[in-house]
């Protein structure tokens, strides 16, 4: 995909309702989902979180620079 016509998908999504953008980011996380290695990394992440590697929504958010 081209700059512009990216730029153009980003302008169009920017201006869709709530609900359009919400149905779109469902779409998209669907889209991902399907990818070959979804399941390997969903699977790792699963496993590393039961091994005791989890994180508080407060060092997220930390990590995230939200606050």
């Amino acid at each position: 995909m081209t700059a512009t016509a990216f730029l153009d998908l980003k302008q169009r999504a920017s201006k869709l309702s709530e609900k359009e953008r919400q149905n779109l980011s469902a779409h998209l996380i669907r889209l991902g989902q399907e990818r070959a290695g979804w399941k390997k990394e969903t699977a790792q992440r699963l496993n590393d979180m039961a091994k005791g590697k989890k994180m508080s929504v407060a060092e997220l958010r930390k990590r995230l620079g939200h606050g």
